[in-house]
């Protein structure tokens, strides 16, 4: 990433804002790896139980609300 501007001057913005976006996607990919070992964390302990999930499993993180389908 590029530091410096137009007139060859130091300009940290775009690259804090480029490092901000990066930060914000790898959180989300930890989300998203989260919720994959979860519901295949349900599936075994149905199974386990002598169950089995036919449906889909909805999801919503208690800290953001956010709702997983």
């Amino acid at each position: 990433m590029e530091l410096k501007n137009s007139e060859h001057y130091n300009d940290q913005t775009p690259y804090e804002a480029h490092k901000n976006i990066r930060k914000e996607e790898q959180l989300e990919a930890a989300r998203m790896r989260t919720i994959s070992a979860l519901v295949s964390a349900l599936k075994q302990v149905a199974d386990l139980a002598g169950f089995e999930i036919v449906g889909r499993v909805v999801l919503m993180d208690k800290d953001s609300g956010r709702i997983f389908r």
